[in-house]
């Protein structure tokens, strides 16, 4: 991190976004990490990294925008699997996009994979820009943050660090779950 600096913290972090096997999780601790060394500025790390990610989730979500659907589901058939990225994954994110509203961008860009499928569901289903980049900027600003002050204050102890992860990651699950089963009650007890 102390070699690669700002410039590379936003490189790797626009390669999270649109490369999903390159996890953040490991990304902004270590960011965060070199700058309790004080190699870096912890405000510095927080911003590349931001940029980084929001850099790419307006190129997905100017794909999904501007390609015909079943161009990118023909691109992704034949290309994908260098992603990791599968129709079905594209066409499960549409739905949950198209069922759950603009939210699902603002709590995917703290979801790994979903960070990376949310932008072009969203320009797909011709979101406002203006309103994808808010939620995104939104959820972004307090992931990298987060992730980043994990590394800051916990990075010399690598397994609360990882402790620490591992809590919020079923935290975050847990609200995505609660939320669903709220929506799915609302709408069965409207059908009522």
């Amino acid at each position: 991190m102390e070699q690669l600096g700002y410039f590379g913290i936003a490189i790797l972090m626009f390669l999270d976004n649109v490369f999903p096997p390159i996890p953040s999780e490991v990304i902004m601790p270590s960011a965060g990490f070199t700058a309790s060394k004080g190699q870096l500025l912890l405000s510095g790390v927080i911003i590349s990294g931001s940029l980084g990610s929001l850099i790419a989730a307006a190129l997905l979500y100017w794909i999904g925008h501007k390609i015909p659907n079943q161009k990118i589901f023909n691109w992704i058939d034949r290309y994908g699997k260098f992603l990791w990225i599968k129709s079905k994954d594209v066409e499960k994110a549409l739905d949950w996009f198209e069922t759950y509203g603009h939210r699902i961008v603002f709590f995917g860009r703290m979801i790994p994979a979903i960070r990376s499928l949310i932008s072009i569901p969203a320009g797909m289903s011709h979101m406002p820009f203006w309103k994808f980049m808010t939620y995104s900027a939104l959820g972004t600003i307090i992931w990298t943050t987060f992730l980043a002050c994990i590394g800051y204050y916990f990075g010399n102890n690598i397994a609360l660090m990882q402790e620490i992860l591992n809590r919020v990651g079923y935290v975050i699950l847990s609200l995505v779950f609660i939320f669903l089963i709220y929506w799915a009650y609302r709408k069965f007890y409207a059908k009522k």
